[in-house]
């Protein structure tokens, strides 16, 4: 069954037209299929469905309130059904594969990889796996290495948090809040952090054959927090072409003039800086600096940040929404999706500008998500496919 988009302004080839827009067999189609359901987007802008580089809120789902875990299951179909809705139809988990107990730990990432391919299948959006994999984790390694010969991961990341944990280990707050998240006690996660740093010696072996792997399983590589060009340098001869987070305006300006995408998070768009005092991401993004927006830790700051930027009078909307849609799309090396040309995926998120928020999904040409009240908007759907629509909407009993 294939849907038309009728009425609506098309985001396509850098432009904003108003146009419909056709799926076929699930990609964007030159023609509207004669006879099929169709869906009014009058007054909406229709635009390439969000691809997220880097979220990592399926956390809160997995552990609610530190030390409380739910069952992965429930946590990632709680997290799709939350992507889909804030018109993410790609998103790369950011998985932390860390020295830790808990939440990050090597159990943690063994279950999470157990229960994906479960979740894949059920899920509107297409959900992948960024690995994040810490530095000093080498109890991990071969599992790490596992899930990438195995495809289980389509993104690594190169993380080196331990360093900036080992200086905390004084401050008991910090502390408080790292053995929280871990389940231990202070004393227990200080002998830990200390044990993981006495390794440090075997992490540039560990860091080769990582980075070995994801050349060989032809995954993209990025590496995160960098604060130095140098820093920057030594990832990029190991081939991760992404720069994540730099902590300094000379490493972006390094990573772009390499030609390299910059990521940064779309929380500090709209937040109007970093929570942490890093650079602030709006006017790099305007300068070219910073290429990609990642939901970072909301998912819904993607789309609100991207209508930010043209609030921001700087941008317009084709450039604002690359940022979110076909740039991080290009950046991990997917060329069938983040844009609406004929023959590329059907993700598509119909969009009213004033509320800058998702009136209808559509993940593969079919309606995954819609929002309330516009079920009448379906026009010619079947009474079967409006039922459905009808009943995810209604309010519960």
């Amino acid at each position: 069954m294939d849907w038309t988009i009728t009425g609506g302004t098309v985001l396509r080839d850098g432009a904003m037209v108003d146009d419909a827009l056709a799926f076929a067999d699930g990609r964007v189609a030159g023609h509207p299929a004669p006879g099929g359901p169709r869906f009014d987007a009058s007054g909406l802008l229709v635009l390439p469905g969000l691809v997220d580089i880097h979220g990592d809120a399926h956390e809160r789902q997995l552990q609610p309130r530190p030390g409380v875990d739910l069952p992965v299951p429930l946590a990632l179909r709680d997290s799709a059904a939350q992507l889909i809705a804030c018109g993410i139809t790609t998103a790369y988990l950011g998985v932390t594969l860390s020295w830790e107990k808990g939440l990050r730990s090597l159990d943690s990432w063994r279950a999470l990889k157990a229960a994906l391919p479960a979740a894949r299948a059920q899920a509107a959006t297409d959900l992948r796996v960024h690995l994040r994999f810490e530095a000093d984790n080498l109890d991990a390694l071969e599992d790490a290495l596992e899930g990438i010969g195995d495809g289980s991961v389509h993104l690594l990341g190169f993380n080196d948090h331990t360093p900036a944990i080992i200086g905390r280990l004084g401050d008991a707050v910090h502390v408080a809040k790292y053995a929280a998240r871990a389940g231990m006690t202070p004393e227990a996660f200080r002998a830990l952090a200390e044990a993981a740093a006495a390794r440090r010696r075997e992490i540039p072996a560990a860091r080769e054959r990582l980075a070995a792997a994801a050349r060989r399983a032809g995954i993209p590589m990025l590496s995160h927090d960098d604060a130095t060009t140098d820093e920057r340098a030594h990832y990029r001869a190991h081939g991760a072409t992404i720069c994540e987070f730099p902590m300094a305006e000379d490493v972006a300006l390094a990573a772009r003039a390499a030609g390299e995408p910059v990521v940064m998070g779309a929380p500090n768009v709209v937040r109007g800086g970093s929570h942490l005092g890093w650079a602030s991401a709006a006017p790099l993004a305007e300068r070219g600096v910073v290429t990609v927006l990642a939901s970072d830790y909301v998912w819904p700051a993607m789309m609100e940040a991207a209508f930010t930027m043209v609030r921001r009078g700087v941008l317009d909307l084709p450039r604002a929404w690359a940022l979110v849609s076909a740039n991080p799309a290009a950046a991990c090396g997917l060329a069938d999706r983040g844009r609406l040309e004929p023959g590329l995926r059907g993700d598509v998120v119909v969009v009213d500008a004033a509320a800058a928020a998702a009136v209808a999904v559509f993940s593969q040409g079919r309606l995954a998500w819609l929002a309330p009240g516009a079920a009448e908007r379906m026009g010619e759907a079947p009474r079967a496919v409006r039922s459905r629509a009808e009943r995810r909407i209604a309010p519960a009993p």
